[in-house]
């Protein structure tokens, strides 16, 4: 009988499959070195040294925030975060976990060479990782920029390649690691689609192809003029009505008495101002963000022009939620928020200061002196119980935190208000400085939380202050917060069925 006969062909081990990768990259090197490119001779090497240190990416990105569109200059800084992270993550971690020699340059043409050739290892590209770091986090934020940036990001990479400093794999390596870092930053700072609430509140309002019937008030203090501009592109036949913040009220109400639809391009407090009027009168509101701060009009997913306008176009809407306050023959309504407490008092240092130094230095200055000057507790029953409170916050929705980023709503007609509240305590100066600079919705030990569809205080001390919407009045007594559920009717884009 004869011996038996093994046929078996071994595996390769890992070293071997190693060795034939680094084969098959030295030789597509090589192909790419042995090609005739002429239209990019003129044009790569250039390339890949403007995007040294970043400064190409930086230039684009301040291209980018010259736009004056808050997604723009959103996907501008996200794309700068992420490349940040993947640099980082290649100079700390990357070159020094594998270091691989760079390619020998004898087979790439002296004319694409770079004249000063890099010293530091080959695996992975920086370069292209910082490209595809800088796409991947403009495109999540904004795919139409991201489809200008992604063709030279592409391009920066392959120039690596191009002039012979890199090996195919190091590109791939690079661009799979920024674009890694960009999810990463996303994880961490949601982008603003992903908080866009959801459109199950939808509601009847008139499509207006060019928009005529809808008159738009705009506040010209706050900087509206470039909006106000393109609104007249967009909606050529809709009317609009530039005014002085003074003037705001009375215009609304002529304009809702001769419109279809009642708009508004402002701040917080003119939508504010804005959607009462559209309730006594009935109409569907437009509202376009124009302010410093547009808390409601992002939270209903519309961030600009184009989104107002493909809306009314189409006649697509929902209704939303709005919050009420009562204390005597007082009464108001409120789209964002309502407080009491201190932080009225940092609402009214801020207007103080801001149109002497801005917006954001006066915030900060407002919440120095307050806790330096210790607040005024406010002394109220709240849920059955008299207790001193330095801050009682109520949203009109639940606050959700996605990641890094502060609390934002996910459906503006859940019915509910957010109630926050900061207990009082010898030493509110920390207590103080964590609700105004964090804001109410941070979790903490002096924090409670809870959420209601109506909440009734009493025995509020004279002179207290309530804000809402960045407006500023004084209560006592009985003070009644609750929801209108469903009470506004807005425009706002809806998804793609």
């Amino acid at each position: 009988m004869s011996p038996d006969v093994d046929l078996t062909v071994p595996k390769p081990g890992p070293h071997a499959l190693r060795d034939r990768l680094l084969s098959l990259d030295c030789r597509l090197f090589e192909f790419a070195a042995g090609r005739d490119w002429p239209a990019a001779e003129p044009v790569l090497p250039r390339l890949s040294r403007s995007a040294n240190h970043g400064v190409l990416w930086f230039a684009t990105a301040a291209a980018m925030a010259a736009s004056r569109t808050p997604r723009a200059r959103r996907a501008a800084v996200r794309g700068l975060a992420s490349l940040s992270l993947a640099s980082l993550t290649i100079n700390t971690l990357g070159k020094r976990s594998v270091r691989r020699p760079r390619p020998v340059l004898d087979p790439v043409p002296l004319v694409r060479q770079l004249k000063r050739q890099p010293i530091t290892t080959s695996f992975p590209s920086g370069h292209s990782a910082s490209a595809a770091a800088f796409a991947a986090g403009v495109a999540l934020e904004s795919p139409s920029w991201g489809a200008v940036v992604a063709p030279v990001a592409f391009s920066v990479a392959m120039s690596r390649v191009y002039t012979g400093v890199h090996f195919p794999s190091d590109v791939l390596a690079g661009a799979a690691l920024g674009a890694g870092a960009a999810f990463v930053v996303r994880s961490l700072v949601p982008t603003r689609a992903q908080g866009v609430p959801p459109a199950r509140t939808r509601a009847d309002v008139p499509a207006l192809p060019d928009g005529e019937g809808l008159v738009v008030v705009a506040n010209t203090a706050s900087g509206t003029a470039d909006r106000v501009r393109a609104l007249r592109d967009a909606l050529p036949a809709a009317e609009v009505v530039e005014c002085e913040p003074a003037d705001v009220p009375a215009e609304l109400e002529k304009a809702a008495a001769r419109a279809r639809v009642l708009g508004v391009c402002g701040g917080d407090g003119t939508v504010n101002t804005a959607a009462g009027i559209a309730l006594r009168h009935g109409l569907p509101l437009a509202v376009l963000p124009g302010g410093t701060l547009n808390h409601f009009a992002y939270d209903l997913g519309v961030e600009g022009v184009r989104d107002l306008s493909r809306a009314v176009q189409q006649g697509e809407g929902v209704l939303a939620d709005v919050g009420s306050f009562s204390c005597g023959e007082r009464q108001g309504i409120f789209v964002n928020t309502c407080s009491l407490g201190v932080y009225p008092e940092l609402v009214r240092e801020r207007e103080r200061w801001s149109p002497r130094i801005g917006g954001w230095p006066a915030g900060v200055l407002a919440a120095l002196r307050v806790a330096r000057a210790g607040g005024h507790p406010l002394e109220a029953g709240f849920r059955g119980e008299a207790r001193p409170l330095w801050l009682l916050f109520a949203g009109n929705g639940t606050y959700h935190r996605m990641g890094l980023t502060p609390g934002r709503r996910r459906d503006l007609a859940d019915g509910r208000l957010d109630v926050r509240v900061v207990h009082g305590g010898r030493r509110p100066a920390l207590r103080l400085l964590a609700a105004a600079v964090a804001g109410p919705l941070t979790r903490s030990p002096a924090h409670a939380a809870v959420q209601v569809g109506r909440l009734h205080l009493s025995g509020v001390a004279p002179g207290t202050l309530l804000a809402y919407d960045g407006e500023v009045t004084e209560v006592e007594g009985e003070v009644t917060l609750e929801k209108l559920p469903r009470a506004l009717t807005v425009y706002r884009p809806l998804p793609a069925a």
